[in-house]
């Protein structure tokens, strides 16, 4: 995908589901208009999920994935449909494909249940209606197609479109924020992990919405912000946005009376989780000696000697804590289905996965009793500024004073209790980190 096209992450999810031989890799081709997924009378040719982003009219930028067959069987089909479930987690409208001719059965009843347990809105395509004679009535779910001819795939798109524009209304990232006139001060370090000739995912978003709220943008490296500054007196920016990993230095540079917060917190508020992110940090500091505690990056990139999910972070957590900790990282879409284990989650921005996908490790974690933080919302709670880098949010600042819930064992002065912070002895070789593979994503052993 190029710097110009919309990131995977922003586009509406669109899976196709129902069993082996259904007819959805055709159907999936019919609306792509391309050859995406390999059609063929063998069951079971779709062995993994299979994604294309593309522009479908009139609903805009989506992924379209074509799953394997719910029905698979055998040691490697329960995989499959296991890899299935999963694409269920990220998927914002379903389409199920059922076979014209043999009608609805209970796979497909199933997956229909499914879609209804994770309030994802469905529509029913029923393949192959160049078999039948006359159509049966259409229920309210339902469109009759052909994959094959092509007929009533017009009828899907505008179905599939109506019901994806209703579904998908998100948080802008910084866009109702800031307003005409305002100047918004980006800070953003070039560092190992930073990549050549391109900002970060986050960075490029904030840049645009500025733009587009008709404010000023100036992009800055920390080592330049207070000469920048400086330079800009006697006029202060409306907003500092700052990498969550110089958070600590970039705060006693910007003076106090600016606003100061962190492409991480804002990509959570983008993403519906900011509240919760707030809420779960509170358990940062009830952390005990022998605590597993999971770090979650939504992306997979080359670690560097640098790296803030298995380096900085663990550092800063054994000063914080002063505890020995036993450190987890998952990455991309490996994310275990049983977090029991843990004492905290702390999860990146979730930059590179969609709204619904964060949701769902969201709701999982608070199904499971387990808090959830997110990156930008530690590491402020950690350097002592989570009050200050939550300014934009008056809401959420106010809860920082409410009594704590059962899980946490302790707060801090970020919380009002009057504390001091944690004993800072430990070495950052006291916390213990794994690798937990990407493709081990079923459980944690």
């Amino acid at each position: 995908m190029g710097m110009s096209d919309t990131p995977s992450a922003e586009r509406v999810h669109i899976g196709f589901f129902g069993r082996r031989n259904a007819g959805k890799s055709c159907v999936v081709n019919a609306i792509t208009g391309q050859g995406l997924s390999v059609v063929s009378d063998t069951l079971g040719t779709t062995t993994d999920p299979v994604r294309k982003s593309m522009e479908l009219l009139p609903l805009g930028p989506v992924v379209v994935i074509d799953t394997p067959g719910f029905d698979d069987v055998g040691t490697l089909g329960q995989r499959r449909v296991h890899a299935t479930r999963r694409v269920l987690d990220q998927t914002d409208l379903a389409v199920l494909v059922v076979d014209a001719t043999q009608g609805l059965g209970a796979c497909d009843e199933q997956l229909i249940g499914l879609f209804r347990s994770h309030d994802v809105p469905y529509v029913v395509a029923y393949n192959k209606r160049d078999l039948l004679g006359a159509l049966p009535e259409a229920g309210a779910h339902d469109v009759y197609v052909s994959g094959l001819t092509g007929e009533g795939i017009g009828a899907l798109k505008e179905r599939i479109a109506a019901i994806g524009t209703a579904g998908h209304d998100v948080l802008p990232m910084l866009l109702d924020l800031v307003g005409p006139d305002d100047l918004v001060v980006l800070v953003v370090p070039i560092d190992k992990a930073a990549p050549r000739g391109r900002l970060i995912l986050p960075e490029q978003m904030a840049v645009r919405d500025v733009l587009d709220a008709g404010a000023e943008c100036l992009v800055v490296q920390e080592v330049r912000l207070g000469r920048t500054l400086e330079r800009m007196a006697p006029r202060k920016p409306t907003l500092v946005v700052t990498d969550s990993q110089v958070f600590g230095s970039v705060s006693r540079v910007v003076p106090q009376d600016v606003r100061l917060t962190s492409f991480s917190i804002l990509m959570a508020r983008h993403k519906g989780l900011l509240a919760g992110a707030v809420e779960g940090v509170r358990a940062l500091d009830g952390l005990a000696d022998g605590d597993r505690v999971l770090v979650s990056e939504g992306c997979t990139h080359h670690r560097q000697c640098d790296d803030i999910g298995t380096v900085k972070l663990p550092h800063w957590l054994a000063e914080h804590t002063g505890c020995d900790l036993a450190l987890e990282t998952t990455s991309g879409r490996g994310f275990p289905d049983d977090v029991t284990p843990y004492r905290l989650v702390i999860h990146c921005g979730g930059c590179m996965l969609n709204a619904r996908e964060m949701a769902h490790r969201a709701t999982q974690c608070a199904g499971q009793g387990v808090p959830m933080t997110n990156y930008g919302i530690a590491i402020a709670h950690m350097k002592g500024i989570l009050r200050r880098s939550l300014s934009l949010f008056p809401d959420l600042v106010a809860t920082l004073d409410a009594e704590p819930r059962d899980h946490d064992r302790g707060v801090s002065d970020d919380f009002g209790d009057g504390r001091a912070p944690a004993n800072v002895t430990a070495l950052v070789t006291g916390a213990a980190a794994r690798e937990v593979s990407a493709q081990g994503d079923a459980s944690v052993r």
